[in-house]
């Protein structure tokens, strides 16, 4: 892929800066696309002098998306919202920018394109679901020959999942178990995922196929807390919470500036989060999963009293 030209729309998240990275490392042109040119600076030194250019778009502009892509050889889309709020809503997220995005590289003559998506997206009932599901389809009917990656939740230093746990377990007294705590969850590393990219760019094969990305290990709710605990050394009581509750509880967060949990994402909980036996996945793309364990206390540590070194003893 050496100085072949790459479009990432998302690129400053927490996904798209690791893509980045492993574009830039081989030698990969990145144009990343953003409304504020200056908070992508920070991914310049991931490249050398004039490899990674931020570029200003707007992802609702056709033209500009159109003007953007041209002369890419890739395009990789990882936009997506957790949660609605304002003018930032699931149907323009998930599937307007999608098909503009899929519309004008389908014009452009881009090769490949490739869509990070989300596990569980078919049978789950929530709205971040469903829009999901309906983006990819209409991507695919603008590019057939899309890659689409669908992750289950995503850890690493920047996560929203096991960082979000540990600063509630720093306030709160004692922490919900949603629905009984029964959901199954497939962590899987932010790096696995960007390996996984870069995997379906070598692999001609992946060409209009589905991947779905998990981890070595499937958790339930409370054993997600029990992982958090025996890093942080802060336990906190378990408490069930019925989805019922939950809802209504989200209601209330939602007036937050960054809601914790949403209505919505309750919703999500009712159904798990896990690889189906007969997809393909990490391991089809050559990709072997990261476990929990190599990377959690790298930094749920900092959570920990008196951090990484709370049990060195000094004489």
């Amino acid at each position: 892929m050496k100085e072949q030209i790459a479009t990432i729309f998302g690129g400053t998240g927490f996904v798209g800066r690791q893509i980045v990275r492993e574009l830039a490392l081989r030698g990969v042109i990145v144009k990343v696309a953003t409304r504020i040119p200056e908070a992508a600076y920070f991914l310049k030194p991931m490249g050398s002098v004039g490899q990674i250019v931020p570029v200003r778009c707007d992802y609702s502009d056709q033209a500009a998306v159109a003007a953007l892509v041209k002369g890419s050889d890739i395009v990789i889309n990882c936009i997506g919202i957790l949660y609605e709020k304002g003018k930032s809503m699931f149907q323009h997220a998930h599937v307007d920018v999608p098909v503009i995005i899929a519309s004008a590289s389908a014009k452009a003559g881009v090769k490949r394109l490739v869509h990070i998506s989300a596990l569980g997206i078919e049978s789950n009932t929530s709205k971040y679901a469903k829009t999901k599901l309906e983006g990819e389809k209409a991507l695919l009917s603008n590019f057939p020959d899309a890659t689409i990656l669908r992750p289950s939740v995503i850890f690493g230093e920047d996560d929203n999942f096991f960082n979000m746990f540990a600063k509630m377990a720093g306030v709160l007294p004692a922490l919900p178990l949603i629905g009984g705590g029964k959901t199954k969850f497939q962590p899987v590393y932010v790096g696995d995922v960007a390996d996984a990219v870069v995997a379906a760019l070598e692999t001609p094969k992946s060409c209009g196929q589905i991947y779905q990305l998990g981890g070595p290990e499937i958790l339930d709710f409370k054993a997600v807390y029990e992982r958090l605990f025996e890093y942080t050394h802060n336990p906190r009581p378990l408490i069930g919470l019925p989805f019922a509750l939950a809802k209504i509880q989200a209601a209330f967060m939602c007036v937050l500036p960054k809601p914790l949990l949403t209505p919505d994402q309750v919703e999500s909980l009712k159904h798990d989060n896990v690889v189906d036996e007969t997809a393909q996945g990490l391991r089809d793309l050559g990709v072997t999963p990261t476990g929990l364990d190599a990377v959690l206390p790298l930094y749920l540590e900092r959570y920990r009293e008196g951090g990484r070194f709370a049990d060195i003893q000094t004489l």
